[in-house]
């Protein structure tokens, strides 16, 4: 198998390259920044040794996804319109279109601005035998943005239970009491 150099690019074609930053410790914690259109700019990097089938697996299998996250039923393609239920939530089910939806690679999920207008974007990075996710989201409210980063540190924290066989957190207060801080300005 031939070697790549640190600067070429081991996701697909018309991908961001994330190698170089990725070299740095992985943190748990995401980073806040401001986008030019005055945006939040949420992102949060995880890592795992595992390949990017198993880590979208994870992502978009409903009997695996529901364990950390919630159930996505519809049509695994881009522009596909399905629900999406949050295990944590309560059952109260959500439209949602896979505005991209690149196996194992990139997941663009857009909800409709009656039920938040969100746009999460997931890419899955292969490098040096494991994977990277990337998960972006921009917010419009400054507000709202330390109780979303708490949120999604939560799920991405059960995210890598599942992925990584150990035990998810469950004491919400707890968690929060621990890691919200970290997002408040």
């Amino acid at each position: 198998m031939p070697t790549r150099s640190p600067a070429e690019s081991l996701a697909p074609r018309g991908f961001p390259r994330y190698e170089e930053a990725m070299d740095a410790t992985d943190s748990r914690y995401g980073s806040v920044t401001q986008e030019p259109d005055g945006r939040s700019r949420l992102e949060f990097r995880r890592t795992w040794p595992d390949d990017a089938d198993d880590v979208w697996a994870a992502l978009t299998h409903p009997d695996r996804s529901e364990r950390w996250i919630g159930r996505y039923e519809g049509e695994c393609s881009s522009g596909a319109t399905g629900t999406f239920t949050m295990t944590e939530e309560g059952a109260t089910s959500q439209r949602v279109t896979l505005a991209e939806c690149v196996e194992p690679h990139r997941l663009v999920l857009d909800f409709p601005p009656d039920q938040g207008g969100w746009r999460l974007e997931v890419d899955l990075v292969a490098q040096r035998g494991g994977t990277t996710l990337i998960f972006v989201q921009r917010l419009d409210d400054p507000a709202a943005v330390a109780d979303i980063a708490a949120g999604w540190h939560w799920y991405l924290d059960r995210l890598d239970a599942e992925i990584s066989g150990t035990d998810a957190p469950q004491d919400w207060d707890a968690f929060l009491a621990q890691v919200g801080p970290r997002y408040r300005p």
